[in-house]
Parts: structure tokens; C-alpha cells; sequence
């Protein structure tokens, strides 16, 4: 198994139907849910080990998925509010490393349930229009919102499997 990418990288063919979406909202609405799941029990030692060599630590893990995904309802934001919006990346890794990170990942497990209910609320209320507005990404080009659903479905279980794969290699 490639440690980076426990569960694959990002791919959907075909449509982008209104059943696939349904099924990514719902994905992203249990996501705060799975990673309290996946970090339950474990001690300070555990959360400040890396998932991989030279890989971040599962605090950094935590702490960056609500970094991104807040990053990501503000670009959904942006885009249902203005005409194509060149949104501002951010390097994830440099963030990672900044002082808030080394929180306790309750903060951040207790925002992103909170993040969530606001974005799936949101998610829920777009029509096919708006699912098909677009934001520009200077590094990835033109993303659709419709599909940023689907990306940001995947990213959460690609971080919280990345969580879950230590902890069946270490058996904790």
C-alpha cells in the first residue's frame, strides 16, 4: 500500500449526478464524525507520530483537515458569489508546521463538526446551477463545485485512512 495515498488518489469518471453528489454531502457530513473515531484513545505519544516517514503527525493530520476545509467552504463561497473567482492558494505544509498545530486536536475535531454542519447545510441547498459554477485554481486550473464536492468527500477519508492506517500497522 503507498502510505501517501491509503485509499487512492481522486478519480470520478462519468457524470456527476445529483445520487453522487447526495453520496459525497453525506460523506463530508459523517467525516468529523469518522476522524473522532480514528484518533479516539489515543495518547499525546501517538498523536505526535508520524503517519509515515517524513510524513506529518496525526495532530498535524487533524489540524490540517479543517485548515483545508475551511479553505475549501470559503472557495465554495466565493464562487457561488462572484463570476469565476481566482481563488488564493496556500502551502499546506508551511501551515502545518505553524505553532497552532501543536494544539490540543480537540480544537480542531470541535471546529470541523461545527465547519461542517455549516457547509453541508450549504451543500445541500445548491441547485444544479450552482453546482456547476466554477472557481479558477492558479495551479489546477478551472475546478467545478459539483466536483470539489467529490474532492473534498475523498480528502477527508484520504486523511482520516492515513490516521487509521498507523494505527493498524502500529496495532493500536
Amino acid at each position: 500500500m503507498d502510505l501517501r495515498y491509503p485509499v487512492g488518489t481522486f478519480k470520478h469518471e462519468g457524470e456527476v449526478s445529483q445520487d453522487v453528489i447526495t453520496a459525497w454531502i453525506n460523506e463530508i457530513e459523517r467525516a468529523p464524525f469518522s476522524l473522532r473515531e480514528a484518533v479516539k484513545g489515543l495518547e499525546e505519544n501517538q498523536l505526535d507520530t508520524p503517519y509515515r516517514e517524513g510524513g506529518w503527525t496525526v495532530r498535524q493530520v487533524v489540524h490540517h483537515i479543517v485548515d483545508s476545509h475551511i479553505n475549501s467552504y470559503c472557495r465554495f463561497k466565493l464562487a457561488l458569489t462572484e463570476e469565476q473567482p481566482v481563488i488564493k492558494p496556500y502551502k499546506e505544509d508551511k501551515w502545518a508546521e505553524l505553532s497552532d498545530s501543536e494544539l490540543p486536536i480537540e480544537v480542531s475535531l470541535s471546529l470541523l463538526e461545527h465547519l461542517h454542519k455549516r457547509w453541508v447545510y450549504l451543500l445541500r441547498s445548491l441547485s444544479p446551477n450552482d453546482l456547476e459554477k466554477t472557481y479558477i485554481h492558479p495551479e489546477s486550473g478551472v475546478i467545478p463545485l459539483g466536483l470539489n464536492i467529490g474532492l473534498y468527500a475523498w480528502h477527508g477519508r484520504h486523511h482520516i485512512a492515513h490516521i487509521t492506517s498507523l494505527r493498524e500497522r502500529n496495532n493500536w
